[in-house]
């Protein structure tokens, strides 16, 4: 299996407080790895280098086997899915406006593949067609996420990046959207990093799991692995929760 993300001996720090330290990792093309551990642990920064939008005071990171150094952030951004949990529409574009924005600056679509292709990225995420004329006020909280979702893959990304992106929503609507795009990964085959501070969505989804602990790895390994051999007291408090 080929690496699609490598993170070389890495240190971020933001003043005093290391968001990253010496972290090394290497994601494979296809797994769905999901990464968990307390608030300012690094999870963040952890995605945002990944496309460029966080730079390391030292250490190296690599994305399909190219140093995010030597990419040219635009070209590096527009080939990466970001999904967060504000989501990040924009307030005065429709959603089909919102999802068809980064092919439109690089003239990727026309307008019929523009309509066609939003067509199909709504009804991948469970959306129906006519929402696509709606703006973001006007749709529900799950709605949002699924259109951010699809925004995400309007690029036809080999790496999804995701931030929490669930956190915002209901109980029911956030199982529904596990479901989803855990459908979808095994569907298109894209690497996904997933950040959750809800150790059972990272157990949920995950075909690896990152437990990080003030910017290091404390353990990595199947969701399995994990649940039965934790490797400390802190990785076995928040399994058992």
């Amino acid at each position: 299996m080929m690496e699609a993300i490598r993170f070389e001996q890495v240190t971020v720090a933001y003043g005093q407080h290391k968001a990253l330290d010496r972290f090394s990792l290497s994601v494979k093309e296809g797994e769905f790895l999901t990464i968990i551990g307390r608030s300012g642990c690094g999870k963040t920064t952890t995605l945002r280098l990944v496309n460029g939008l966080c730079v390391p005071d030292s250490g190296e990171v690599y994305v399909n086997g190219k140093n995010v150094k030597e990419w040219n952030l635009i070209e590096l951004r527009r080939s990466i899915g970001y999904a967060i949990q504000e989501v990040g529409l924009f307030p005065h574009m429709t959603v089909a406006k919102n999802i068809g924005y980064v092919p439109s600056l690089s003239r990727q679509w026309s307008k019929a593949e523009e309509k066609r292709h939003v067509a199909e990225l709504l009804a991948t995420v469970g959306l129906e067609e006519k929402l696509a004329g709606r703006y973001p006020h006007e749709l529900s909280g799950g709605q949002k996420q699924r259109a951010g979702i699809a925004r995400a893959l309007a690029v036809n990304p080999r790496i999804l990046l995701m931030d929490e992106p669930f956190g915002a929503v209901d109980e029911i609507t956030r199982r529904s959207l596990q479901e989803e795009i855990l459908q979808l990964q095994r569907k298109l085959g894209i690497t996904v990093l997933f950040v959750t501070h809800d150790i059972h969505e990272a157990m949920l989804l995950g075909s690896r799991m990152l437990v990080m602990d003030a910017g290091r790895i404390v353990q990595e390994g199947t969701p399995e692995q994990i649940g039965k051999c934790p490797s400390s007291d802190f990785v076995r408090e928040l399994v058992t929760g």
